[in-house]
């Protein structure tokens, strides 16, 4: 354990931090999944929007890198665009 009172709080900071972008990156596998499974039903587009959407705010907020967004973004329509 550290010793130092500010490295105390980076180690607490670090973890919410941890936490916060684990919960993201979860919910990003988790609508592309979703989105994929609803190709081709009434819903799809709609699963879709919700995916892309997250994927650019978690760009935004700096969980993952804006080309790893674009790339899963052209992944999945990709993918779409095949099923549907």
């Amino acid at each position: 354990m550290a010793n130092i009172k500010s490295q105390k709080k980076r180690i607490l900071t670090n973890a919410k931090a941890a936490a916060r972008n684990k919960a993201i990156k979860s919910e990003l596998k988790t609508r592309t999944k979703t989105a994929l499974s609803a190709a081709g039903t009434d819903h799809a587009d709609e699963a879709v929007r919700l995916a892309v959407k997250r994927l650019d705010m978690a760009a935004a907020k700096g969980v993952i890198h804006k080309n790893q967004a674009a790339r899963r973004k052209a992944r999945l329509m990709k993918k779409i665009n095949a099923a549907g």
